[in-house]
């Protein structure tokens, strides 16, 4: 049996399809399950061992490549993919992307049964044009995993065990250790900042930021590590210049499975709702998770061990990129984080200093 998974991006969606994956290895173990992802979100399936192929497709680059002229060999590269895609007749094309970007590598696939949500999910852009066996559409209110975890019911698959299995490596750990004995930290809980996100509008205080990392510090001997892109690095710098505790800024030093490595070695990670956080999540590491435009129930952190920050005010969710007042991430306070930080890290066995003052009104939030 041949299945192909059509699932491009981006680096959160690709996780929570990561159980179905899993799922879909345990109901059929001796098929050839083949994964059509784009380059950004590759490292997450590229060498997983619920998998026998990996599709990495380059739409990205092609754009950005066709713009610079170089056309002649961005067709040949577009055709060998083709080539590569329609070499295999699949019993099943899975299509959990639900967008045109997917559609066309669904339609030019060659597939027995082509199967997916049918009209009535928001933002599919008519996907299910191209599909042959559609299923009943389900709220987008139901989380993306177990909508995911859905998609397989046509199979005769009704799985409720997540399992991720991310191809994290020895050599991936040894990276991270390497990289944590190169900086200084504390004596307590290794606990991961990710403070970054591409929407503007999901962005906390950088003061606020520091208040938390400081009082983790102070209250936890906590050793603080700042994580994000290289392009992150101004914003991580500025949150750490108003810090007076010691940290250390591993921004653009860790590829995406090194960062899932550093992760399963954190006590805690502290983020905004961003792709790094389900990773998190996906290696069973406490996330304390800042919500402001975005919906929770729909895209947070999966699983009960979680903490979820969102101030509920009257225009949350509204999904905006951009936003005159983002009201729902400044009114978050610092007190509200450091709290719940404080009880994850209670609960898994690093108590409070006694003897640490900690001043909850510092960082303009509290």
């Amino acid at each position: 049996m041949n299945i192909l998974i059509v699932k491009l991006s981006a680096i959160g969606d690709v996780i929570h399809t990561l159980p179905a994956l899993n799922a879909l290895r345990t109901a059929f173990p001796n098929a050839r399950i083949t994964w059509l992802v784009e380059e950004a979100a590759s490292a997450l399936v590229i060498g997983h061992p619920a998998l026998d192929r990996v599709l990495v497709c380059r739409r990205k680059r092609w754009i950005q490549d066709w713009k610079r002229g170089s056309r002649k060999a961005i067709l040949a590269e577009i055709a060998a993919f083709i080539r590569d895609l329609r070499d295999t007749r699949y019993d099943v094309i899975l299509d959990f992307q639900a967008l045109l970007k997917g559609a066309v590598w669904i339609a030019l696939s060659r597939g027995k049964r082509k199967v997916g949500f049918d009209r009535g999910m928001a933002h599919m852009e008519h996907s299910y044009w191209f599909l042959n066996e559609r299923i009943p559409p389900i709220s987008m209110e139901v989380h993306a995993l177990e909508r995911n975890l859905h998609m397989l019911e046509p199979l005769g698959i009704r799985e409720t065990a997540v399992v991720y299995r991310l191809p994290i490596t020895a050599g991936h750990r040894r990276t991270i250790e390497r990289l944590l004995t190169a900086g200084s930290g504390g004596e307590g809980p290794l606990v991961c900042i990710n403070p970054v996100a591409k929407w503007e509008t999901k962005l906390w205080l950088a003061d606020r930021f520091a208040a938390v990392a400081d009082q983790l510090v102070d209250g936890y001997r906590a050793h603080v590590v700042f994580t994000g892109a290289g392009e992150d690095g101004p914003i991580i710098g500025d949150i750490r210049r108003r810090m007076q505790a010691k940290s250390l800024d591993l921004s653009g030093k860790t590829d995406l499975m090194a960062l899932a490595a550093l992760y399963e070695k954190a006590d805690l990670v502290i983020s905004t709702d961003t792709g790094p956080m389900h990773l998190a999540a996906a290696v069973e590491t406490p996330v304390v998770a800042l919500f402001g435009p975005t919906a929770p129930w729909r895209t947070g952190p999966y699983g009960g061990q979680h903490r979820v920050i969102r101030m509920k005010t009257a225009c949350s969710p509204c999904f905006k990129r951009n936003c005159d007042r983002p009201s729902c991430m400044q009114e978050i306070d610092v007190e509200t984080v450091f709290r719940a930080a404080g009880d994850i890290l209670q609960a898994s066995g690093f108590p409070r200093d006694p003897d640490r003052h900690i001043e909850l009104s510092r960082g303009g939030g509290g």
